[in-house]
């Protein structure tokens, strides 16, 4: 089974909404916008009925070049996580 494509999901969106692709489009890029900044700033954003993305800081740690098996050391870094809400696993499941 193929993966939904943007196009697709607009189309999709567009058929049960009455809305136009241009529209939805920018209500789309929009959110977008709206969620990256909200976990820049906040270090969180909720959208409601699908999850949560968090921002995590993920401390230093020594790893392992697979390889070579020599021991590296993996630098501190602040990663984006994303928590799936329960309706959306409910609805799933």
């Amino acid at each position: 089974m193929a993966k939904m494509t943007k196009s697709q999901m607009l189309q999709s969106l567009a058929d049960s909404t009455q809305m136009s692709k241009k529209d939805l489009s920018t209500v789309l890029e929009a959110l977008t916008s709206l969620v990256y900044k909200e976990v820049k700033t906040n270090g969180e954003c909720t959208i409601p009925g699908i999850g949560k993305l968090v921002k995590k800081h993920r401390s230093a740690r020594q790893g392992r070049n697979p390889a070579t098996g020599a021991t590296i050391q993996i630098p501190a870094k602040t990663v984006v996580k994303f928590r799936v809400s329960k309706a959306a696993k409910d609805a799933i499941l």
